[in-house]
């Protein structure tokens, strides 16, 4: 299950890595949209503290579909925010669905890693949320026995990313 700093992670360095590489209009993709986007890369998971205190103001009255894993882990969650973007870039508002745009990535790439590596619900990603709430994972790190690696990982993408970071920006040039 990937941690929480992988999530904020890996968001923030394919959306930076986007910016740097693929963006044609880089104003719309500011260092403040891939701290959006970062943000939004744990978002899904806002329903663990979300569960917690509804758990304390109404005990034992917390729906199922708000347990970990449950609609804040679904596409249809991701589009809440995807929606708003495509509807203000028609507007001609880009740099407002840009934030829009990074979010729903964030939140997009949550569920992929979830999906993927292991996490979120025990039973899978619920892709076709609400028309069903049928389960779906691969969960790769659970299945080959490598519960530890998540552990490592952050140190190892953070790594890497800073090793990029100095090729491409010199980052030794701001200390």
């Amino acid at each position: 299950m990937p941690y929480a700093v992988t999530h904020i992670l890996l968001t923030i360095i394919a959306v930076d890595l986007y910016r740097d590489y693929v963006a044609k209009h880089r104003k719309y993709f500011t260092l403040h949209t891939v701290l959006v986007a970062g943000i939004a890369g744990l978002l899904p998971d806002i329903d663990i503290p979300a569960n917690w205190l509804l758990g304390k103001l109404f005990p034992g009255a917390v729906p199922a579909f708000l347990a970990h894993g449950g609609i804040t882990h679904t596409p249809f969650f991701g589009l809440v925010f995807l929606i708003p973007a495509l509807a203000l870039w028609e507007r001609k508002k880009h740099k407002d669905a840009a934030y829009f745009f990074a979010a729903s990535f964030g939140i997009f790439l949550h569920i992929f890693l979830d999906y993927v590596l292991g996490g979120g619900a025990h039973e899978g990603i619920m892709f076709f949320w609400p028309l069903s709430t049928a389960g779906f994972k691969i969960h790769l790190l659970n299945g080959l026995g490598l519960n530890d690696v998540p552990q490592g990982l952050d140190a190892l993408i953070l790594l890497a990313w800073l090793w990029h970071e100095e090729i491409k920006h010199k980052i030794k040039d701001f200390i």
